[in-house]
């Protein structure tokens, strides 16, 4: 199996992060990507390096407002007097706000707070950079998928919140999302995204919530308790190819098992030509909050049984940041993936 990564993920080193009143060091680390790539060598797996996605690439689903946003969102907040060395939105415009908005929005805080959903997404100087060269690595795992192989790809910062116009849980460009797209503009007539992230990939459903082509299916949290705390409940199902399949906390491995085979027999149902894995090891029972308490067994079956579908693959990274056991969760489930 071929594997992406890209130096420049460690171009962005979020520093703010706000929780329960509390502030407090972001955990979406540059440590994170290098104890997956410890995982990849204990595989023998050498990840290739690919270019730097585009924006014009990014903007097959997001807005170009909003990548222009991001591209220069730190030089615009760095020239603002008195301003903090990240970019974080003191406020979130309300839909009243929007729906009597008079006059497109100037002023960076102003812009900020539009196109983010939350203060978990930080915006520094390598952010831009680092967000293009985690896109580039999807798309390169897409590229394997369309030639009916599988690859994993590196992505950081991870992506599966981000809408087409709003950052938010440490993510600012959807890279499962992007390789989905990719995927059907490679000739794939139905490609599916299965997404077993501990938290709901609400800005991938978001993207494809009217389109019946692309099979959007999330395990997660249950959202009653856990980020995103709006969305992600079971009967959100947009014109029909959305499934959400919430866990009560600290369901364990069984539970979660339970309901990728769940989401297993709905991909087959679909029938598609390719997969999306969102790929997060925040499930696991290492994690700081540890809501899904899956272990490393779990997580090998759960590759085990993914690989039966028999689908070319595109594995995308997202979340997990129990730094010290993501390399070993990532070859327990690559290793049990079939070649």
């Amino acid at each position: 199996m071929r594997a992406f990564s890209h130096p420049d993920e460690a171009l962005h080193d979020p520093q703010f992060f706000l929780t329960r009143g509390m502030v407090r060091r972001n955990f979406e680390i540059p440590a994170r990507a290098a104890s997956l790539r410890d995982g990849l060598a204990q595989l023998g797996i050498t990840p290739d390096t690919p270019s730097h996605a585009t924006a014009a690439q990014a903007a097959r689903l997001h807005s170009r407002d909003y990548l222009a946003f991001l591209e220069h969102a730190a030089a615009d907040w760095a020239a603002m007097p008195d301003s903090g060395p990240e970019v974080v939105a003191n406020m979130h415009p309300t839909p009243e706000m929007v729906a009597q908005q008079g006059e497109a929005v100037r002023h960076i805080i102003a812009r900020s707070a539009l196109y983010s959903a939350d203060a978990a997404c930080p915006i520094g100087p390598g952010t831009w950079a680092a967000s293009l060269s985690a896109l580039g690595c999807a798309l390169a795992g897409a590229g394997e998928a369309a030639q009916g192989r599988t690859a994993y790809a590196l992505c950081r910062p991870p992506g599966h919140h981000a809408y087409a116009a709003r950052a938010g849980g440490h993510c600012y460009i959807n890279n499962s999302a992007l390789a989905a797209q990719a995927l059907r503009d490679a000739g794939a007539a139905r490609v599916a995204v299965l997404d077993i992230d501990s938290h709901h990939g609400n800005g991938t459903q978001g993207m494809f919530w009217e389109r019946a082509d692309v099979l959007t299916i999330s395990i997660h949290g249950d959202p009653h308790f856990y980020y995103p705390w709006h969305v992600g409940f079971a009967a959100e199902v947009g014109c029909g190819e959305n499934l959400n399949l919430p866990l009560a906390m600290g369901s364990g491995d069984e539970l979660w098992l339970g309901a990728l085979d769940a989401a297993l027999a709905r991909i087959r149902m679909f029938r598609p030509d390719a997969l999306v894995v969102a790929l997060g090891f925040d499930a696991s029972e290492h994690e700081p909050l540890a809501s899904l308490r899956v272990t490393g067994d779990g997580f090998a079956r759960a590759g085990a049984a993914i690989s039966g579908l028999g689908l070319p693959a595109a594995i995308c990274q997202e979340g997990g940041y129990a730094v010290d056991h993501l390399g070993a969760l990532l070859a327990r489930f690559l290793g049990a993936w079939a070649t």
